[in-house]
């Protein structure tokens, strides 16, 4: 499970499933190329807290 903040979720997008050939990225390294849910906040600390939050949690 991949979880991360962006303000241009498009671009993210686009990179995660068109990754370079010599890019050493967790997501490049364990393929994550699917998005499965997203949260929109107007405010980016209320992002990042949630943020720490969904990785406080076990797999």
């Amino acid at each position: 499970m991949y979880t991360g903040v962006t303000n241009d979720l498009k671009n993210r997008l686009y990179w995660h499933q068109h990754p370079e050939a010599i890019d050493k990225s967790f997501t490049s390294k364990y393929k994550c190329f699917y998005l499965i849910y997203f949260e929109h906040f107007d405010v980016i600390k209320t992002a990042i807290a949630r943020e720490k939050q969904i990785k406080g949690w076990t797999r």
